[in-house]
């Protein structure tokens, strides 16, 4: 079967699309009068919160509904072909060959039985009748293209064997072996590192440019839509609300929704306690509670009761040439320009004593080489390696590399969940390093807490909310009876601003931020000392995230709690960070104020930190560094510096040291520490990696 003839339209036309599921009780609508068009070579983003069918959009174009799942208004075409008038033949044809689509999580595209290159090879044998020689040559072809180390080697892995990044680059790969005219990507990056999301961002683009690829780039994340989209179109509750070029939407936005999103993202220096951030009131609605009117209404900054809450609202044109789109009945009387109304200005909290002290901390595992049957030589896996650091009380301390780089060892450590192999962890005067969590007293258990990444892990499904705090209360002996304690239940929730209702509630009850607050109450019942948020907010929508994360500001100033917050967001952690330490493979490379960080110079790693992040600011221009090859494996890192391997300052260190010795610490001005073997001349020339346009 040929390909669709050639078609110099739009690649993809949704026309008033609107998709329901059925239940035995009801109809649930999820998506609902939705357009939007693709042309050739462009790149289109849909962005919104979790649930406000953006994937459903992308399922629906796919014909992947399910079996409850149904078109039940508007059309689809592509390439000028209304797709419903498709047979089940044709369908299959364009599916995989002429629209590709990469997911979320990339192991689920991919069998962990087969090796990579006979799955890539299927794609051109199935769809275009190559012979095996060259769906062999094709499938090398698009793992270089993918900037795949050892394309062979590649091939003739299996899927475990591979990193993340490795697999969701194979994942791109296997899309492109029929060079698709459209590729809808469906939030690609989220599980990766932000310097592995970088790479792979660039190589998507770069592959659109090589092959004349359409995008549809599904994403809640506006920084990344900046960074690869033309154009892009705002979903709010099953709809469009605004469409418009990346220059229009960012710069000129003229939708409510738009507005608060943009609003609840911190922007390079925005500061937390002039400008905290502005968290969306409220909830999304569910698709069968949706209000009348404007499904934004009930969260709006600028509703009109007996006018938003009346009749269906259509989507009007925003500007003359109608290229830029809004479904808000008020958006020509709202003064877009109008200066955010500040929030509640704080006092900054000044670190008070010194709290936690680690010195020379050291966390090693032994391994057998052959893991499977524990022959052969043990080997040693480096997880920490020298690590010193203080932190004081009412300070946040912000602990940030990739993935592996040992963040989450050292809480393990920190928490008594492992103990340390040497060096010591200080804790109010006490040496807690040796003391595993069984054996520590429970004073010490409930000075240090956690809240963990996944708010759906962390909560017994079987016990209520209340129930859940309570048995946190009984273990840290607090309340002298079951009354005092269920009343100190029902004040956790309420410093987390939850309604006092939801003591009752099962944990399926809740929506993801809810979960992550019940988790931050259940942390501080005990009055922590310190907690450790691992990852707190990187689960949650941009909306929840501002608010989760102004709730554990607030609740430290109360409390004067030492956070410690573990991230691989570097722009969370500028906004809510007084210092932060950035670890590589085990070591701390940098270390030193959120300030002195963040501007030069840097360690080279950080460099490349700050050049990954996605900033949703058309004022803003980056330096474009991205990291090649991937992270050492911990087992057998690198000899030397142990970021040597990836440094693009490496030359500029004589006599090949970098590959001999680890790099001394070198204190710089005002307490600021870096791990580098480059001398302060070439120190002194690193540029800034982000700069404002109009400086």
């Amino acid at each position: 079967m040929s390909k669709l003839a050639d078609y110099d339209g739009p690649v993809l036309e949704i026309e008033k699309l609107s998709i329901s599921f059925f239940t035995r009780l009801h109809e649930i609508p999820a998506v609902m009068d939705f357009s939007v068009s693709v042309a050739p070579g462009e790149a289109v983003g849909l962005v919104g919160e979790s649930g406000c069918g953006k994937s459903t959009v992308a399922l629906g174009v796919m014909r992947d509904l399910g079996k409850n799942g149904s078109i039940v208004g508007g059309s689809v075409k592509f390439k000028g072909r209304d797709m419903a008038e498709m047979d089940d033949a044709e369908l299959r044809h364009i599916r995989g060959n002429e629209i590709a689509m990469i997911y979320q999580e990339p192991m689920a595209s991919l069998n962990p039985a087969m090796k990579i290159g006979p799955q890539l090879m299927e794609v051109p044998m199935l769809h275009d009748g190559a012979t095996k020689e060259e769906a062999y040559a094709r499938a090398l072809e698009v793992v270089t293209d993918v900037k795949l180390p050892d394309p062979k080697r590649m091939l003739e892995s299996y899927p475990h064997q591979l990193s993340g990044g490795q697999q969701q680059r194979i994942v791109i790969a296997m899309a492109l072996m029929s060079k698709p005219a459209l590729l809808i990507l469906d939030e690609p990056t989220t599980a990766l590192d932000v310097t592995v999301e970088a790479a792979v961002v660039e190589l998507v683009k770069d592959l659109g440019k090589k092959y004349g690829t359409s995008m549809l780039f599904i994403s809640h994340n506006l920084g990344l839509v900046l960074e690869t989209c033309d154009r892009l179109c705002v979903m709010y509750s099953g709809e469009a609300v605004e469409r418009g070029s990346i220059a229009e939407v960012f710069d000129e936005m003229q939708h409510p929704y738009t507005q608060a999103l943009f609003r609840s993202i911190p922007l390079p220096g925005a500061d937390k306690n002039a400008r905290p951030l502005v968290a969306i009131p409220g909830n999304f609605p569910l698709p069968h509670e949706r209000p009348n009117g404007c499904n934004f209404g009930p969260r709006c900054d600028y509703f009109e009761e007996g006018r938003c809450d009346q009749g269906y609202i259509t989507m009007d044109p925003a500007n003359e040439a109608g290229s830029h789109e809004s479904r808000c009945l008020k958006f020509k009387e709202i003064d877009w320009n109008a200066p955010i109304q500040a929030g509640n200005q704080t006092e900054k909290a000044e670190p008070g004593k010194v709290v936690l002290k680690m010195d020379n901390l050291k966390k090693y595992y032994e391994v057998a080489a052959n893991a499977l049957f524990s022959g052969g030589e043990k080997k040693v896996v480096k997880a920490n390696e020298t690590l010193s650091f203080e932190a004081r009380e009412s300070e946040t301390l912000a602990i940030v590399g990739e993935s592996g780089c040992g963040k989450s060892t050292f809480a393990k450590v920190l928490m008594g969940l492992e103990t340390a192999t040497d060096g010591k962890i200080t804790l109010n005067g006490n040496d807690i390093q040796d003391t595993p969590i069984e054996d520590r007293d429970t004073e010490t258990v409930s000075s240090v807490q956690m809240v963990f990444q996944n708010p759906f892990d962390t909560l017994n499904p079987s016990m209520t909310v209340g129930r859940q705090i309570i048995r946190a209360l009984e273990i840290f002996d607090i309340g002298e009876s079951d009354h005092d304690r269920r009343d100190r239940m029902l004040k956790l929730l309420d410093l987390v601003k939850l309604p006092r209702a939801f003591a009752d509630r099962m944990p399926r009850q809740l929506s993801g931020g809810q979960k992550q607050r019940v988790g931050i109450a259940r942390a501080f019942a005990g009055d922590a000392q310190i907690v450790v948020a691992d990852e707190p907010v990187s689960a949650l929508d941009v909306s929840v995230q501002a608010a989760v994360t102004d709730l554990l500001m607030e609740i430290q100033r109360e409390n004067k709690t030492t956070l410690l917050f573990i991230s691989h967001d570097l722009s969370i952690v500028r906004y809510l960070s007084d210092r932060v330490m950035v670890m590589y493979l085990g070591h701390v490379v940098e270390l030193g104020t959120t300030d002195q960080v963040f501007q030069p110079p840097y360690h080279p790693y950080t460099e490349a930190l700050l050049s990954a992040v996605p900033i949703a600011d058309t004022s803003i221009e980056k330096e474009h560094i991205v990291l090649e090859g991937d992270i050492p494996s911990a087992m057998n890192p690198p000899s030397g510096c142990p970021f040597q391997t990836r440094c693009r300052w490496k030359s500029e260190v004589p006599g090949g040291l970098c590959e001999k010795e680890v790099p001394p610490v070198r204190k710089l001005e005002g307490k600021h520490q870096i791990k580098c073997h480059l001398a302060d001349d070439v120190l002194a020339r690193m540029g800034p990696v982000i700069k404002i346009a109009a400086e």
